[in-house]
């Protein structure tokens, strides 16, 4: 009788947590959708409100085995979705010279960050993190990149956290500078794509150049998603040869089987749901609202781990570094255009 009153104590806490992930996820996107806080984002928002309900009302331990379960499994079901937004096809066919920028403005962002983190001494797993985010995809490449390197889950929030408030400000920046800059729409929207954090700052940004940038600025920042698996592999080998020279470190390096799941929905996506099965866009477009909302309940259950008195010492510095690594990217990418 006890364990049977356990188990369901078990399933209650587990069904009560994900609820709850996805009510602050509502209230998110309530918030999103009012002037000013449309700039920020469902995600963003989100994440916000989970923060400061830690701060204010600790963290919810009750129901902890659904926080775990949506910061744990949904995160991971959303990356393999997100997979859906990357159109191979394009990429190979029209975007080979782009990948190839594309390559240097990741390199450039996770080497410039890694070296002004070490010069400011800041936090080395966040500045990692948060190097990933800005060269290659923000939230997802983060949430990607943790587990292989072992970061703590307040550390994945905090840079999540970061890459929505430095990538929103970027992209409102670029759509004021638009204006006054010698750039044809194609060049504003591949420069877009090329240096800008998320595929919702590049359409923030691109949008107001018309239909041409946005698609260009899309393409671009398609090619930087693209590369988040080859970089992902990279750093689990970087992880494994550390391992293997570490005598006391025992602890096995899981292999991503997610970014299996994300490449087999990329190929799906782009040879498969079309071409051979045709699928309404309203479908796709319903599906793009799952992942968004998988991803935005995941993200609240690592806002739920962040403890700010904790982590304001650590979080500056990797800021202000963040801060100088997207002022140069921004740099360099206007100049390969």
């Amino acid at each position: 009788m006890f364990g049977l009153q356990l188990k369901q104590y078990k399933v209650l806490s587990w069904l009560l947590g994900v609820v709850f992930t996805f009510a602050i996820a509502g209230i998110g996107y309530v918030l999103a959708l009012l002037p000013g806080f449309d700039r920020v984002g469902q995600m963003a928002c989100a994440i916000i409100i989970a923060v400061v309900f830690r701060q204010l009302f600790g963290y919810p331990r009750a129901i902890q085995r659904g926080i775990k379960f949506s910061s744990f499994v949904l995160l991971r079901v959303a990356i393999v979705l997100y997979g859906l937004k990357l159109n191979i096809t394009i990429i190979f066919n029209e975007g080979l010279g782009l990948l190839l920028r594309d390559a240097c403005i990741v390199a450039l962002a996770i080497i410039v960050m890694l070296s002004l983190a070490k010069l400011f001494k800041a936090d080395k797993m966040i500045s990692l993190l948060v190097g990933v985010g800005t060269g290659i995809c923000g939230a997802a490449a983060i949430a990607a990149i943790a587990p292989i390197v072992k970061a703590k889950e307040e550390d994945t929030a905090i840079g999540v956290g970061m890459i929505a408030l430095v990538g929103t400000v970027f992209a409102i920046g670029y759509t004021m500078l638009a204006p006054v800059l010698s750039l044809t729409p194609v060049q504003y929207g591949t420069w877009s794509g090329m240096s800008l954090h998320e595929l919702a700052h590049v359409a923030v940004a691109a949008a107001p150049a018309g239909n041409e940038a946005m698609a260009l600025g899309l393409l671009t920042k398609l090619g930087r998603v693209f590369l988040l698996v080859p970089v992902a592999f990279i750093f689990m080998y970087l992880m494994k040869r550390k391992q293997s020279s570490t005598e006391n470190d025992t602890t096995k390096i899981p292999f991503p089987w997610f970014l299996i799941g994300f490449i087999i929905m990329s190929i799906i996506g782009s040879y498969v749901l079309g071409p051979m099965i045709p699928v309404a866009s309203n479908v796709m477009n319903s599906v793009s609202t799952l992942t968004t909302w998988l991803l935005t309940a995941a993200m609240v259950g690592l806002g739920l781990n962040v403890n700010l008195a904790d982590l304001r010492q650590r979080a500056f510095k990797p800021l202000m570094a963040m801060l100088i690594t997207s002022i140069i990217v921004s740099g360099i990418a206007y100049l390969l255009v």
